[in-house]
């Protein structure tokens, strides 16, 4: 093993980005998720509020 043997493998690590991406997807999802239990949450009155008024309204 030489030294730029060393490099090039060290180089070719470093530019694996297989890994890295795997968890970018993970933060968008979990912001994702986030977002859509936030927004559920805060309309949860409305929408519960929506429903009473169609069933009061249906024979």
């Amino acid at each position: 093993m030489t030294l730029t043997y060393l490099i090039t493998c060290l180089r070719a690590r470093v530019a694996r980005e297989e890994g890295q991406t795997m968890a970018e997807y993970g933060v968008v999802l979990a912001v994702i998720a986030l977002a859509v239990i936030v927004a559920f949450t805060a309309l949860s009155g409305g929408i519960s509020h929506a429903i009473n008024n169609v069933a009061a309204v249906l024979p």
